[in-house]
């Protein structure tokens, strides 16, 4: 399982998700361009030390990005608020990669017809969404659930 973030621009957001990637040894893709500079301090705070211990692929585009997801062959899901399939209702592989889109803007057009599913955590009618990182979080519990063996965790 892998996270990948469309040109993120909040890097407390990038930072948090990066350190849950640690965690839950996930790998993790940025897209860049990021509305932060990598090296920012607020993004080295917000992931802290655990930044060390996340395998961090960075592209500097989208074309990039999926000319080595084609080399792959990954699946992606991206995680948007149009789309139509609960993102519990759908069933998850280990070699894929959840996509969240930039937090300002969402994804392009482009990257919208190049997922394989688009899914929704349905959340509150009249609200517009939730936090980038609260949304990897759900959407990394629900397929790591239906992927690892229980016992492979530590807890």
């Amino acid at each position: 399982m892998q996270i990948a973030l469309f040109q993120p621009d909040i890097p407390q957001n990038t930072g948090t998700i990066l350190r849950l990637c640690a965690c839950l040894g996930l790998d993790a893709h940025i897209i860049e361009p990021a509305g932060f500079p990598i090296s920012d301090r607020l993004f080295r705070r917000a992931g802290m030390d655990y930044l060390d211990h996340v395998r961090l692929a960075r592209h500097v585009s989208w074309a990039t990005f999926e000319d080595w997801r084609a080399g792959q062959g990954h699946r992606l899901l991206l995680f948007t608020t149009k789309a139509a399939t609960d993102y519990l209702d759908f069933h998850y592989q280990s070699s894929d990669i959840l996509l969240f889109g930039r937090e300002s803007a969402g994804v392009t057009d482009a990257v919208v017809e190049a997922a394989d599913a688009r899914l929704v955590i349905p959340i509150k009618a009249g609200l517009r969404s939730l936090n980038v990182a609260m949304s990897v979080a759900m959407a990394a519990g629900e397929a790591l659930r239906q992927t690892r063996n229980p016992q492979g965790l530590t807890g």
